[in-house]
């Protein structure tokens, strides 16, 4: 098995390792609120078809390295990811 995955015109491997903290750098990110935030972003990833190598949820950031193929900018991921997240974490408290 290659490490390299394939779309129809290209042979890519784009892993990235992104780390984003809370407003503040805020400590919430601890019990149902991390678990809540590590699900969904497993669930949004898979969404668009990003492979999650590691995911961290730690009380005051976060940490992913995940794979995003190249058809999908890191900032368009980025913003779903954190949007979709924050909108669900909202809905919780």
């Amino acid at each position: 098995m290659s490490r390299f995955k394939k779309l129809s015109h290209t042979l890519w491997h784009c892993q990235y390792h992104i780390v984003w903290t809370p407003k503040y750098r805020l400590r919430i990110l601890e019990g149902a609120v991390g678990q809540e935030v590590s699900s969904c972003i497993r669930a949004f990833s898979e969404q668009k078809q990003c492979e999650i190598i590691e995911l961290n949820v730690q009380k005051e950031h976060v940490h992913i390295v995940a794979m995003i193929p190249p058809k999908l900018s890191v900032s368009d991921y980025m913003r779903l990811i954190k949007g979709r997240t924050a909108i669900r974490v909202i809905n919780l408290s």
